[in-house]
């Protein structure tokens, strides 16, 4: 039979092909639909990022385009027209009066008098007769030390005065006598003599005693203790019933002066002239010590002396001025703003303190023209005392000058004045009207604020 050739069948017509992984396994079949998965989702990511990247919808409008360009020229336009707006500001006008001159400086409360109360004597401490923080005047008794040990020797030494004191009156006698046998010739003059010198041996023991005695009765005076200057009695360092001698360090109390108290406080050697000149002229010196915050008048005073020499290392010398401390508002070692009235200035022009500027070139002002314009002006700053400003130079009484609102303004801009504007100079120079003299508490209020904002054009830590 001849050999017939094996041909795979071909599938009918209308019959359904057979999937080429039809045969293949479950895992086979698997890996595969995540292949396509895969593949899918890449093809939506990048068919993402670039209709993402294309953005069809930005030119959908025709005048899209320019629709940025029209929104920032209609901003720059709107903001050019509040530009050209008027700016509402607050205005005073400069003013004439009076300015103090005055140095502010930190200062340390110093007592005149700081005194540790110790015990003269060894003994036990019967009695404290003080209350700790107790205002006491001087030879206020303060404590009792046991007084019977003192009091049993002041006996015995009177005791020996009165034995020396009968030898000596025995021996003044005798030498009489013998003075009255050496006129008849019947006695040897050294005899006489020898007698003599008995009397000087007894006087001498007799002052001896004395000042034994006075001794032991000034023990007994040390043992009350008392005041040694009028203050206020701190924290007792010891309890009764404790064994004191004079070794001990602490003492017993410390006693701190208070009324008068000073302020001791520096200032440069260069406003030393001044001060001086005041003081040979026969003036005293008005100073207010303020709060730490430079906001409170504590205490008016007057300065009472200069140190005698400068500190080469700061370029300054210390002052003391001295304070009643009625209300004892000053405390020991408590830090205060020292304020010294060195002269006034008549006939100043005046202006707010808030009204002065400083710039690259120096303080400016801005000054309101007559069309509701300013203009920048470059001034002189004089004396500042808290919330007033005195011009040296660059201003006129008269000229108003801007004093709230400067932050908005530039060379030529426009303004709208506030209706309060007219009061708000009348009220700042009432507020001072007092300003002359440094115990104002409206002065050392705003002299924080003021004066340190014009430090640097004032000069130093002086208003001149």
């Amino acid at each position: 039979m001849a050999e017939q050739e094996h041909r795979p069948s071909s599938p009918e017509p209308g019959s359904r092909a057979a999937p080429p992984d039809a045969d293949a396994s479950p895992a086979a079949r698997t890996r595969a639909r995540s292949r396509r998965r895969a593949a899918v989702v890449i093809v939506l990511v990048i068919a993402l990022a670039a209709l993402l990247w294309w953005r069809p919808w930005a030119g959908s409008s025709p005048n899209g385009a320019g629709s940025g360009a029209t929104s920032q020229r209609t901003g720059g336009g709107r903001r050019g027209a509040m530009a050209n707006m008027p700016q509402p500001v607050h205005v005073a006008a400069a003013t004439t009066g009076e300015m103090p001159i005055v140095l502010t400086a930190l200062g340390t409360v110093t007592p005149l008098a700081t005194v540790t109360v110790k015990t003269q004597l060894a003994g036990t401490l019967q009695s404290i007769a003080f209350r700790e923080g107790q205002l006491v005047k001087a030879g206020d008794v303060l404590a009792q030390i046991d007084p019977r040990p003192y009091q049993i020797s002041l006996e015995n030494a009177e005791g020996a005065l009165a034995k020396d004191s009968a030898l000596l009156q025995t021996a003044r006698l005798d030498l009489k006598r013998y003075q009255a046998l050496l006129a008849q010739d019947s006695i040897a003059r050294q005899q006489v003599d020898t007698q003599a010198s008995l009397v000087k041996q007894y006087e001498g023991q007799v002052q001896s005693d004395r000042a034994t005695i006075d001794t032991y009765k000034l023990d007994l005076v040390y043992a009350r203790i008392t005041a040694p200057v009028a203050g206020r009695v701190g924290l007792r360092q010891v309890d009764p019933g404790n064994y004191v001698t004079p070794s001990d360090a602490n003492g017993i109390v410390v006693i701190t002066q208070l009324q008068p108290i000073s302020v001791v406080f520096t200032t440069s050697e260069d406003n030393l002239p001044a001060i001086m000149t005041r003081i040979h002229g026969g003036a005293k010196l008005s100073t207010t010590a303020y709060d730490r915050n430079n906001t409170v008048a504590l205490e008016t005073g007057y300065l009472d002396t200069v140190d005698n020499q400068i500190d080469t290392a700061t370029g300054t010398i210390k002052l003391r001025a001295l304070f009643p401390n009625a209300g004892q508002m000053l405390f020991p070692n408590q830090f205060v703003n020292a304020r010294l009235l060195i002269d006034t200035l008549h006939d100043a022009v005046i202006v707010p303190s808030s009204a002065v500027l400083n710039g690259a070139n120096g303080p400016f002002v801005y000054v309101v023209k007559a069309d509701n314009t300013v203009a920048v002006r470059p001034v002189k700053v004089g004396p500042i005392d808290a919330e007033r400003t005195s011009i040296a130079s660059g201003l006129a009484v008269g000229e108003r000058v801007v004093i709230d609102g400067s932050d908005r303004l530039k060379e030529g801009a426009k303004i709208t004045v506030a209706p309060d504007a007219a009061t708000v100079m009348h009220a700042a120079s009432g507020s001072h009207a007092s300003g002359a003299h440094a115990a104002s508490g409206a002065s050392g209020a705003s002299g924080a604020r003021g004066g340190h904002r014009h430090k640097a054009a004032s000069g130093g830590d002086s208003t001149q």
